[in-house]
């Protein structure tokens, strides 16, 4: 059988923590960056947690079960 190849794209954008939550970065993080106030720029460099609707998808993706 062939081995099962982890989407690349995903890969940089997605990760799986170890309980097998899926984190993925803010939107609005990259660009025209001096119009945003420090609160939202703060806001927006955090991590968080993929949608449970999109979980499944994005583990596939990952080549996570």
């Amino acid at each position: 059988m062939p081995k099962m190849k982890s989407h690349k794209g995903a890969a940089g954008r997605f990760s799986v923590s170890k309980k097998g939550k899926v984190s993925r970065r803010r939107a609005g993080h990259n660009h025209m960056l001096e119009k945003k106030s420090q609160k939202r720029k703060r806001r927006l460099n955090t991590g968080t947690s993929a949608e449970p609707q999109d979980e499944k998808r994005l583990k596939r993706l990952l080549g996570v079960k």
